[in-house]
């Protein structure tokens, strides 16, 4: 069984679309390792959390004034936003812009992000600030994770609709904060 949940760590980490295809991956034990999947990332998630709030606290100077969130706040987000991922991607992907042939449930792209989550692992190597920009590098795996997880499971011809469907949110974000950072007023010192 353990055996099984390293597989299926390893298969989504080598981006292994075979993963996703095959049925056996997604049957009773599943859910419980998407769950497993979730809680380890949600707390692996915290060496690059703590390691960034360790040096703002240190730039800023108000190192043992602010604290940091709590174990409890991490876990219960962590599972917030998994329900709330797969329940967009089920909303665009199957209701909005399904293919013809897609025939998903809710369990199953529950349990399909959750092993796309894998690539998160790496998290762990974050241990100074030097290596902070390697989340950048870990996301980027797990997006790619993503997209080829919906176009199999979706079951859609190519990739333009995965891509386009997962990267939306983040693109949506980016234009946000480049709006909001062109609002800023720079001081001109004359």
């Amino acid at each position: 069984m353990f055996g099984e949940f390293l597989n299926i760590i390893l298969r989504s980490i080598k981006l292994d679309k075979t993963l996703y295809s095959d049925n056996n991956n997604f049957g009773e034990a599943s859910i419980y390792y998407a769950i497993i999947l979730i809680l380890l990332m949600a707390i692996i998630s915290m060496v690059p959390g703590s390691v960034l709030y360790q040096h703002m606290s240190n730039v800023l100077g108000v190192s043992g004034i602010l604290k940091g969130p709590s174990f409890r706040s991490i876990i219960i987000m962590s599972f917030a936003v998994w329900l709330v991922k797969t329940a967009y991607l089920y909303f665009i992907g199957v209701v909005m812009f399904p293919s013809k042939s897609t025939k998903c449930n809710f369990r199953k792209l529950l349990v399909m992000v959750a092993y796309a989550n894998a690539p998160f692992i790496f998290y762990i190597l974050i241990l100074d600030i030097t290596f902070i920009y390697l989340t950048f590098v870990i996301y980027l795996w797990y997006s790619l994770t993503l997209i080829i997880g919906m176009k199999q499971v979706l079951k859609y011809e190519n990739y333009f609709k995965p891509i386009v469907i997962s990267l939306t949110p983040q693109c949506i974000l980016l234009i946000y904060f480049l709006n909001l950072a062109s609002k800023i007023n720079n001081g001109v010192i004359s």
